[in-house]
């Protein structure tokens, strides 16, 4: 090693000595870490984190023995590692404030770009949007004009062929709205007995709508396929309405207070209950009118309904 070397830690040593320190004193009051400062002493400077750290530690241990840092770093600055090796340059730009700044003022131009790309990509996409939209429309526009000429022309041509067509679709509404009167939706019974009774609905639609409600106090249940569907009470102010399946191919009710109990499938009231008497009732002669109930007739209170669609 060279004098300057040897003079070096060896005026650190003596300066440490002459103030009563020991190395343990040393790593306690500066942070560095022992096997450093013996480092330091010894002139390995090798052993140490990296270049900056020699200069830094040395003068810090200088410091802490009340010797001039700064001015023992130039006096034996031969003997130290150079100052401008790119891990020095970059500890004293990482420690500079103004270079700090200015790296930070570069990492927010970053983020802001890193946000301003998306919005810009959206509002690309937007107006991509926006004129394939407006493209479509004009198309379809120049479309439609197109198709208006050719109707004109045909109907300018053939107004006798247009007649006679008006003619005909006239009487095929005739003949759907007479097919759709005849597809209302009935009800007609197949059985009953004194606790139920078994009726069918025809033209029904595919997913028939039931509404439940009461003139009083009543309770009610829907099964469905076999599960029972809802249960409940009903009253003067409560109802319930519900839509059955289509797959279901009947429906069962159970009231608890029949008489008070109203039903509606699909709008129409389902008058279970005009039927559903005793069997002298379900068997009275074929003068009777429809809808009228014998005064000898009784309905029990509680009742099992099947209504079955077709």
């Amino acid at each position: 090693m060279s004098e300057n070397k040897i003079t070096l830690g060896k005026t650190l040593r003596d300066a440490r000595i002459a103030k009563g320190f020991t190395l343990d004193d040393l790593q306690q009051t500066t942070k560095i870490q022992k096997r450093y400062l013996i480092a330091i002493e010894d002139q390995n400077f090798d052993e140490l984190p990296g270049d900056f750290y020699v200069r830094a530690f040395i003068k810090q241990y200088a410091d802490m023995v009340d010797l001039d840092g700064a001015e023992l770093l130039k006096q034996f600055d031969s003997a130290l590692p150079s100052t401008q090796t790119q891990e020095y340059v970059d500890k004293v730009n990482e420690n500079n404030p103004e270079t700090r700044s200015q790296q930070r003022k570069v990492d927010d131009r970053y983020v802001k770009l890193r946000r301003t790309i998306p919005v810009v990509g959206i509002v690309i996409v937007v107006l991509v949007v926006l004129v394939g939209i407006w493209v479509a429309a004009a198309h379809n526009g120049s479309n439609t004009k197109k198709d208006n000429v050719d109707s004109s022309s045909v109907s300018v041509s053939g107004s006798s062929n247009q007649s006679s067509s008006h003619s005909s679709s006239k009487s095929s509404s005739t003949s759907s709205k007479s097919s759709s009167k005849q597809k209302t939706a009935s009800f007609k019974q197949l059985s009953s007995t004194t606790s139920g009774s078994t009726w069918e609905m025809k033209n029904a639609a595919s997913k028939p709508k039931v509404a439940l409600s009461a003139s009083g106090s009543a309770w009610a249940s829907v099964t469905v396929n076999g599960a029972t569907s809802w249960q409940g009470m009903l009253s003067s102010s409560t109802s319930h309405t519900m839509t059955i399946p289509s797959s279901a191919t009947s429906v069962t009710f159970k009231f608890g207070n029949a008489p008070e109990t109203k039903v509606k499938v699909d709008g129409k009231t389902f008058n279970f209950a005009s039927a559903t008497a005793t069997s002298d009732a379900s068997n009275s002669s074929s003068d009777t009118t429809t809808g009228t109930t014998s005064s000898s007739t009784t309905t029990s209170q509680v009742q099992t309904v099947t209504l079955e669609f077709k």
